[in-house]
């Protein structure tokens, strides 16, 4: 199955529009740049919420407050993060499928996701009684701390991307 899937990364980048991404002077970095920016602000904005959790930040203002007004730049950043990096991967297919970095970083991603989903539906699902209080539920602050400890491992695998030291030459 490896090797089915190997030869479909192969294809990909053969197509000309794969080899246009990686040969652009300009294109090229400033997707990568896109990426860097809205990934920043995608987790940036995360570690904010998930510090209000922890009671170290904006520790003056309702959870759901601080949710409310994060969540569309969140969204932004999400949504402009996952588009270019696609389009990053598209671009080198050959060269992420073969970068363990990269590899972890989505699985750290998966993670991430997992452990958002679980808080959203266990949780939050009781906001409405710890919403405003000092001291958050521990579930609340075990999931803020797992969700740092992944977006920071997520952001540092993305940066090891460039540096693979593993790669067979």
């Amino acid at each position: 199955m490896l090797d089915s899937v190997r030869a479909w990364v192969e294809w990909v980048d053969a197509l000309p529009s794969s080899a246009a991404i990686r040969e652009s002077i300009y294109g090229y970095p400033a997707l990568l740049t896109i990426h860097v920016l809205s990934m920043c602000l995608f987790a940036g904005l995360i570690i904010m919420m998930d510090l209000r959790l922890l009671g170290v930040g904006n520790r003056r203002t309702p959870f759901s407050e601080v949710q409310r007004s994060f969540f569309t730049a969140q969204m932004v950043g999400m949504a402009l993060s996952a588009v270019t990096g696609l389009i990053l991967v598209y671009g080198q297919p050959t060269r992420f499928f073969d970068n363990i970095f990269f590899w972890i970083k989505m699985l750290m991603m998966a993670l991430a996701g997992a452990n958002a989903l679980v808080f959203h539906y266990t949780t939050y699902a009781s906001i409405a009684e710890w919403d405003s209080a000092h001291v958050m539920p521990f579930r609340s602050r075990f999931a803020a701390v797992v969700s740092i400890v992944l977006w920071v491992s997520i952001i540092a695998s993305g940066r090891l991307i460039a540096y693979n030291w593993f790669e067979s030459r």
